[in-house]
């Protein structure tokens, strides 16, 4: 998986326009061991870029379109089709890890205790055993509001 991080350095996408979401954050903590698929959410100048690099495919699941690169194993989209999360926002506050723009935790935490899927259920214990307890807690109780 850390392959996957070094394709997207050397993509040189314009810093401020993009960050790593879903499972990222964790994978460059090393608290999971990787997944199937690093996804990234652009604007701007790099979502104008990944556009060239690939087809943009429309995903009426989600209903969002996102471009793939490297076999579908990197996904660029400019929406995120699980809540309604403010893209701006999330690539704003993103933070620097290894020359990497990641969404926060506080986020990506949000965002798996919605979806709620068995893997992302999973996360969120790992994060609670890492430390990220508080972090946890937080968002459950924003939930819940």
């Amino acid at each position: 998986m850390r392959g996957h991080f070094k394709i997207v350095r050397d993509l040189n996408l314009p810093a401020g326009d993009f960050a790593i979401f879903g499972s990222g954050p964790l994978i460059i903590r090393e608290l999971i061991t990787g997944s199937n698929d690093l996804d990234i959410i652009c604007r701007g100048a790099a979502w104008e870029k990944v556009q060239s690099l690939g087809q943009v495919k429309y995903l009426p699941e989600y209903d969002v379109s996102i471009v793939a690169i490297g076999g579908d194993d990197i996904t660029f989209g400019n929406q995120w089709g699980i809540g309604n999360p403010d893209i701006d926002a999330l690539i704003d506050d993103a933070e620097m890890i290894e020359d990497l723009p990641f969404v926060q935790l506080r986020h990506v935490i949000d965002y798996k205790l919605l979806r709620a899927s068995r893997k992302d259920l999973s996360h969120i214990e790992i994060l609670e055993k890492a430390g990220f307890g508080e972090l946890v807690s937080k968002a459950r109780e924003d939930a819940d509001r």
